[in-house]
């Protein structure tokens, strides 16, 4: 069975840094593009930033270019999220998919709330 797993989520201070994980099962992560997209309340679920299988490349939202870091360990079957200086506004259940994303496969997240 195929799953995607997202972990790490937590409370951080204005300023902190959090790394959050999408552990992937049932699949080599390599050969695919994965996302990692948040939904704040109240508001509609965004994709912030996706890496393709092939050679790594990275795409980042506006709101979270510069900050935000996404890596692959294709080893260890998990994509990340380094996220820094971390803004009240990044608070959010925070999800991984493939990407473009599939409905089967939105897990549970992983809560970010970043407040002092």
């Amino acid at each position: 069975e195929v799953q995607l797993v997202e972990s790490g989520g937590g409370t951080v201070q204005p300023g902190g840094s959090m790394r959050l994980s999408c552990a992937g099962s049932g699949l080599t992560i390599g050969d695919y593009a994965i996302a990692w997209f948040r939904q704040a309340p109240g508001k509609e679920r965004e994709g912030i930033s996706c890496i393709s299988s092939a050679e790594g490349d990275s795409m980042y939202e506006r709101s979270v270019e510069g900050r935000f870091v996404i890596s692959s360990d294709k080893d260890k079957k998990t994509v990340y999220l380094q996220m820094n200086s971390l803004k009240p506004e990044d608070t959010a259940i925070y999800y991984c998919n493939f990407y473009p994303s599939r409905p089967d496969y939105w897990g549970q997240g992983t809560q970010v709330t970043v407040a002092s």
